[in-house]
């Protein structure tokens, strides 16, 4: 077998966390090669989404900024060529802020990073099984249209998503028991554009509750109450959009009346998230509209079937859109993804497996590599394709959500997998419990970032990932440099 050649780091994915993970790699001294299917960098960012966490809950409920590092540098630069909104002023940053950034543009800036970063790609190229001695990963073979080749590395990073490579390892996992609770719906996103906002906002200060997932709660809800006046009160919607206060909208009672009429399916609502484009302009994207019910993402029949269902739904509920959504009359469909945004799948068995109850505890761990405040959900998804039009699971769960307004620390440990040896994972293949949500995009961001710096240290020390454990200090320096947040906050 061809050997396409030898590195100190292999990245296999290159979605956020991959792209993340083999910059920072770099960055830390490693020759690095990513390995991707496609011939498209970004994975959720821009090939299955711009997901509406693009970007969010980067500070949390206090106010404290919890993520950095290529999160931010990405979005300043983007900001900085006019394709990201700016982070809200200091009394607006909170968990529930956004700052959104032009997707596509980051597409196109990350491929400007890595070349920066001297990191060699080798797209279009999948990567089918690994090279093993005893339990060491040693290289990964990829089949291409030159045949099959192998790809020799001293540490391989698992950031494919789906954790293909991860389980010809054999890395251990488990999975959502589907016959006791509700798998979190894949779907597809779409944007519309040529919407007239200010007829949109005169409908949301005629009818906030419009607002909100569940109809006649606005009044009741402490947490939203200022952000109602800020809607009431603003000359449109848009502003606060740009000003990070506003970063979606969920129509439950038009979402009804169209599913009643039979005009969307019944696994999806018409809510929508913001994008920014180019000049200053804003479009809408959709992405709970067109999603699965009970799909398992690691069962390519069902993953095939899903692909196909989802298109089906957008079509109807494009039309959907323009005839119930005020302001939406004249809309038009201007992008689709190319692939669904799974959010369910393989939970990876790591060195420590993260659990609901690390969030409540606010747990401080002293190999932290990152920082989050994302509840989990116990008995349930985040997400629901059982909910008739609605796409949240607001009832068959249990929430964990860190006491005290603060953030929860991600170990090292967590991204070292079980009984494998010279491999991390990063991204959604951390390793978490399956109460965990793990489509978070700046979470990805983040944790990649760390396992690219812990592989190169692994390079440069000449020890395994598992060795690295012992003493982190040395990583936990370089993240700090590179502009990661490990200590300072609740």
């Amino acid at each position: 077998m061809q050997i396409y050649g030898n590195y100190d780091v292999i990245v296999v994915g290159g979605g956020v966390s991959g792209c993340a993970a083999a910059i920072s790699a770099s960055r830390a001294g490693a020759k690095v090669i990513l390995i991707e299917r496609l011939g498209a960098l970004g994975g959720m960012m821009n090939v299955s989404g711009p997901p509406g966490w693009a970007f969010s809950h980067l500070w949390n409920r206090r106010g404290e900024q919890i993520m950095a590092g290529l999160v931010e540098e990405t979005h300043h630069r983007l900001e900085k060529q006019g394709n990201a909104l700016p982070y809200p002023t200091p009394e607006n940053r909170n968990f529930d802020a956004f700052c959104f950034v032009d997707p596509d543009w980051w597409g196109l800036l990350i491929f400007e990073m890595l070349r920066e970063n001297n990191v060699t790609l080798l797209l279009h190229s999948l990567a089918v099984d690994v090279l093993k001695y005893g339990d060491t990963v040693q290289g990964v073979i990829v089949e291409n249209t030159n045949g099959r080749m192998c790809v020799m590395g001293k540490v391989v990073i698992e950031a494919s998503g789906e954790g293909d490579i991860g389980v010809r390892a054999g890395v251990p996992y488990t999975k959502v028991d589907r016959t006791k609770e509700e798998l979190d719906p894949p779907s597809i996103t779409f944007h519309m554009d040529g919407v007239d906002w200010d007829k949109v906002t005169a409908y949301l200060q005629a009818n906030p509750d419009e607002m909100l997932y569940t109809p006649g709660t606005m009044a009741k809800s402490s947490v939203l109450t200022p952000r109602y006046k800020r809607i009431m009160e603003c000359k449109s919607i848009i502003d606060l959009v740009k000003e990070g206060v506003l970063g979606a909208i969920n129509y439950p009672s038009l979402s009804m009346k169209a599913l009643e009429a039979g005009d969307i399916d019944q696994y999806g609502d018409l809510g929508h998230f913001f994008t920014p484009r180019e000049g200053g302009h804003v479009q809408a994207i959709f992405q709970h509209t067109a999603q699965v019910p009970d799909c398992d993402t690691t069962d390519i029949t069902e993953w095939t079937f899903a692909e196909s269902d989802a298109r089906r739904q957008a079509a109807l509920a494009i039309k959907a859109i323009r005839k119930y959504l005020p302001g939406f009359e004249n809309s038009y469909f201007t992008r689709l993804t190319s692939c669904m945004r799974t959010r369910e799948g393989r939970h990876m068995i790591g060195d420590y497996q993260m659990q609901a109850e690390d969030i409540t505890a606010n747990r401080k761990f002293p190999d932290v590599i990152a920082k989050a405040a994302m509840p989990a959900n116990r008995g349930g998804p985040f997400h629901s394709a059982e909910t008739p039009g609605g796409s949240m699971n607001l009832t068959k769960r249990e929430r964990f959500e860190p006491t005290d307004g603060g953030s929860y620390d991600i170990p090292y440990r967590s991204l070292v997998p079980k009984k494998v040896d010279g491999m991390l994972l990063a991204g959604k293949l951390v390793s978490v419990s399956e109460d965990f949500k793990r489509d978070q995009l700046p979470d990805n961001i983040i944790s990649g970032q760390a396992a690219g710096v812990a592989a190169a240290l692994c390079v440069k020390n000449n020890i395994t990932p598992r060795e690295l454990e012992k003493d982190v200090k040395e990583l936990q320096d370089i993240l700090v440099k590179q502009g990661a947040i490990l200590t300072g906050t609740h």
